[in-house]
């Protein structure tokens, strides 16, 4: 498949999680997969993170290429075991890059854990309360019934998904990955991850003042998926953030823009690394 991303399967509390390394930098950072993509979403930012770091990409449970189980659904479960997948690494304090669905999850990672992260990288997920989405994900959020996406079939939906990436389109390689990743039932399975914000976000929300982790917030400000109220809520409430839209970007600004996306992700890296992001 793709010539820098070459996935691997480890075994992490009884889970099999597919992941990929690489790069030459002397930083570590962590890679979590968006929805509904995997770790080749960062294939096109892959050269410019890995001359600033060596990456450990991750699928989380339930999603991309690796095995869900149906307690970890949930933002605040997916924090806990971002700490797990870590620890079973041996990362020591990474720079953590988590867009869409790991925007609340490592937020709550960073909560209950402190200083377990250099610094992180997140943005495109739902954070604002009350919870404020549009859309399709609007539509999973707030479905009450999960049947009429197990019979349309996860690969219909990706394919749909993928069709609003702006000026991109994933290689056939890349694209057969997404739609694997999602197929039959899975993407269906994945849905009450997103289920959960209405509960889980106002809990977030009262964590946010207390978390130091240097956090920069990165979206597109043409998201007509996670509105910008979800990046200003969360830079009003963090201490120790920056938040930094890209003009003229949709959604997946982490494909549709790679390069700025991973110049905004290795200079975080670079200030955190010399302590100029202490709060």
């Amino acid at each position: 498949m793709s010539g820098l991303i070459r996935p691997q399967i480890k075994t992490i509390d009884g889970l099999s999680i597919r992941y990929a390394e690489g790069g030459t930098g002397a930083q570590r950072a962590l890679l979590l997969n968006p929805w509904p993509e995997s770790i080749f979403a960062y294939e096109r930012a892959w050269p410019t993170l890995a001359a600033a770091a060596h990456l450990l990409a991750v699928d989380l449970p339930g999603f991309g290429g690796s095995e869900r189980r149906e307690s970890l659904m949930s933002p605040k479960a997916m924090g806990e075991f971002i700490v797990r997948i870590a620890d079973a690494f041996g990362l020591d304090r990474p720079h953590v890059v988590a867009p869409d669905i790991g925007t609340s999850a490592t937020l709550f990672a960073a909560a209950a854990h402190p200083d377990r992260f250099a610094s992180l990288v997140i943005g495109s997920g739902g954070a604002a309360v009350p919870v404020t989405v549009a859309g399709p994900l609007k539509e999973w959020v707030e479905a009450t019934d999960l049947a009429p996406y197990r019979q349309i079939g996860g690969e219909k939906i990706v394919e749909i998904a993928l069709e609003t990436i702006a000026g991109y389109t994933p290689s056939q390689e890349v694209r057969d990955d997404y739609i694997a990743s999602y197929a039959g039932d899975r993407f269906a399975e994945s849905i009450p991850y997103v289920q959960a914000y209405p509960e889980q976000l106002p809990l977030l929300g009262d964590l946010l003042a207390g978390i130091r982790t240097p956090v920069r917030i990165v979206q597109g400000s043409d998201d007509q998926v996670v509105p910008a109220v979800n990046a200003t809520y969360l830079g009003d409430r963090l201490p120790n953030s920056s938040v930094d839209f890209l003009p003229g970007v949709g959604h997946f600004s982490w494909e549709e823009k790679p390069e700025a996306y991973a110049a905004l992700a290795t200079d975080w890296w670079q200030r955190a690394a010399a302590g100029a992001l202490s709060a």
